[in-house]
């Protein structure tokens, strides 16, 4: 259930940084409550699984998961492009997100 929790999370920070855009600097009402809305649902269940998680294996789960997600988006929504230096570090976010889980002792297993 934690992992459940910090993954809708993910979801709402993704969701709030996508409408962050689309606001266009807060001048869109709808996408500007959604901001809102999908940061304080991404915070408050980002509390709830400090209850499981140490600070920074949560934070770098939720932060971490948030880059790859977000800049999916922006390539496949806002059509902004990654060099090849930019993909390759999302990659080494994402390995390190998957050796944290895999052989970190103070994650969940």
């Amino acid at each position: 259930m934690p992992y459940l929790i910090l993954m809708l999370a993910v979801l709402a920070e993704t969701i709030g940084t996508t409408a962050l855009q689309a606001s266009q600097q807060f001048s869109r009402p709808l996408p500007s409550a959604i901001v809102v809305v999908a940061y304080g649902a991404a915070f408050y269940l980002l509390a709830i699984a400090l209850k499981s998680f140490p600070v920074g294996i949560a934070y770098a789960m939720w932060s971490g998961m948030g880059i790859v997600f977000i800049a999916i988006i922006g390539f496949a929504v806002f059509g902004q492009r990654l060099d090849l230096a930019a993909i390759l570090g999302i990659a080494l976010i994402l390995a390190g997100i998957v050796v944290i889980n895999i052989f970190s002792n103070t994650a969940m297993h």
